[in-house]
This record gives structure tokens, sequence and C-alpha cells, in this order.
């Protein structure tokens, strides 16, 4: 079975490693080739994108989304969406949140990974609703976490409540990088042999167990896994394409994509990247901390970020027992 492959280099990979500071401007020179790639999908807007375009960027962030949808009309975009929270802080009425998917899928969307922090499909269930009401791929979420009240048996009852709800298909959101190997193929193989659903991974690389997890779960029967370009990967972002194409090439899960294309892509980023150097966090290999803290790899560089605003970079240590 053919892996597809979600890159994540619009979104959340600078999100994780430079504060959500990743510039239009940036983009739209590199977009024709990564819609000549061939991925699954490109996500590229929601979670704290919206945010930062107006705060930090001044941009608009409906324009960049039409900007990318007319730069990359082949590949489907995608987006992660806070359920009853949009893209705010606070819950939303169920009209203004059809509404809003609807002007998302009216300006180019067309995958909606649609999660809740706590877990609750009931703030899940209007925004996964819309969003098939209007005729976009509507994916519901597991936002993994550890904890006594977390077992195996909550994730497969949350599964059959996403599918009751309605799904196109299910993510598996390690957005800590503290779902170990064994567990990754484990969740995989139980949801998989209970249920027909299509079944993506998601892996912060922040603990060093992102790649292997990736790989117990393409084994386990996974349908699609999240990356970042390589030169836009790693520390509190995500598993690299490259990396896991070569892996992969040649065997049963061979994900099709050309090496070569990917490495201009690659080193497109590498230069660019150079610009955001103030916003990279500090984080040079792994952090083991998160396994306890369990922190998201995409609040790690903004809250970075927001204690060196504070003249606090000092307190991280202190931020993460807390």
């Amino acid at each position: 079975m053919t892996i597809a492959i979600t890159d994540v280099v619009l979104r959340d990979a600078h999100q994780s490693l430079f504060a959500t500071r990743l510039r239009l401007d940036d983009m739209l020179p590199i977009a024709a080739a990564l819609d000549d790639v061939g991925y699954g999908s490109l996500e590229c807007w929601g979670g704290a994108t919206f945010d930062a375009c107006i705060r930090f960027l001044g941009e608009d962030p409906w324009l960049r989304l039409r900007e990318l949808k007319k730069a990359m009309p082949k590949t489907p975009l995608q987006m992660l969406l806070r359920g009853q929270n949009l893209l705010g802080y606070r819950h939303y009425a169920d009209d203004v949140v059809e509404r809003f998917v609807e002007r998302a899928v009216k300006n180019g969307m067309d995958v909606f990974r649609v999660f809740d922090a706590m877990n609750d499909p009931r703030n899940m269930k209007a925004a996964l609703q819309a969003v098939r009401s209007h005729g976009a791929h509507a994916q519901g979420t597991l936002s993994y976490t550890t904890s006594p009240a977390h077992t195996l048996q909550t994730w497969l009852d949350l599964t059959e409540q996403l599918l009751e709800t309605g799904v196109d298909s299910i993510a598996i959101k390690d957005m800590s990088g503290i779902l170990t190997p064994m567990a990754a193929y484990e969740l995989v193989s139980e949801i998989k042999k209970r249920y027909d659903v299509r079944l993506h991974l998601h892996c912060h690389a922040t603990t060093g167990m992102a790649e292997m997890a990736l790989l117990k779960a393409i084994e386990a029967g996974v349908d699609g896994v999240d990356t970042a370009i390589s030169s836009m990967s790693a520390t509190y972002g995500h598993p690299a394409t490259e990396a896991l194409v070569a892996t992969l090439a040649g065997t049963e899960h061979d994900t099709g994509l050309d090496i070569l294309k990917l490495e201009n892509i690659a080193a497109y980023f590498r230069e660019v990247r150079k610009k955001y150097h103030a916003f990279e966090g500090q984080l040079k290999g792994y952090d083991s901390r998160i396994l306890v803290a369990q922190v998201p790899g995409g609040m790690l560089a903004n809250l970075e970020s927001q204690l060196k605003q504070q003249n606090a970079a000092d307190k991280l240590d202190q931020v993460l027992a807390e």
C-alpha cells in the first residue's frame, strides 16, 4: 500500500521552528515546485497562522489562502481547525462555525483536520458536519496524550464517536512527540482491526521518537503520515520528508515521490530559513523533558519567543516543570 505524504512546511513546520513567522512572500516562489511533487496534501493554513498573519505579519490570512490555492491548483490544501474554537481562543456559535467553514472552502481549502484539545467530540461535531456539507474532506482527530485516563480503549471509543459524527478520515495527532513506536503500532493496528477508516499519523520530532513511530505505524497499516521538507524539519518540528521517502523506496509502501524534486525544495528553504533566525527555538537536538511536560511542538518556539520578549528566556526550565 502506497503511503500518502502530507508536507507541513507551509504551516506546522514554521509554527514549530520559528514561531509561525513565515511570510507569504517566501512561500509563493516555491509553490509551483511543491505543487509538482505529488503530495497527498499540503498543510498551509490554520493553527496559529491566522493569528500570526494579523498580529505579527500584517498579512490578510484569507488572501494567503487564495494566493496559495492559485499557485498550487493540483495539490489538496489542508488546514488545522480547532473545532468549536475555529482559529480563535474561545468557543463560537454553530452558525459562526458553519459560515467560517463555508468561506474557507470557497477560498480554496480542501482538507480540514478538526481537533479539540480536550478530545471532546461534541466540540468537533459542528465543524466536521459543516466541512462535509460543503463538500470538503473532514478529518477527525485523536489528540494523543498519556495519562492513567488515556488508555487504548479511550482512543477506540473516541474513534467510534468520530465515525458516528461523520468523518472522511481520522488523524492521530502526536503534537508533543510522546507516542512511542510500540504504542503507535498497537494503536494503529487496533483501530484498523475494528474500523474501516482511513488513518493518518502526525508526530513531532521533539523527543526523538517520531521517525520510529511513523515506521511502526506504517507497518501496522496507517494510510498517510505528516512530514516536513528536511531543511524545515526536526527539533520542535517533524520528521524529514526525504528520509521517509528514501526509507520506503522500493517497498510495498513506496511513496512515489522524487527525491531530486524534494532536494530542490529543501535547498530553497535552507536559504529562506536564515531570514527567521531571530525567532528560532533554542533546541539543537532532542528534548527528553517533553516526555514529562508534554508541551506541543507547535507551542514551544512561540513559548520561547514570548519568554524572550519578557526577558525571561532563562525561565524555560521552570515553565516546563510547572
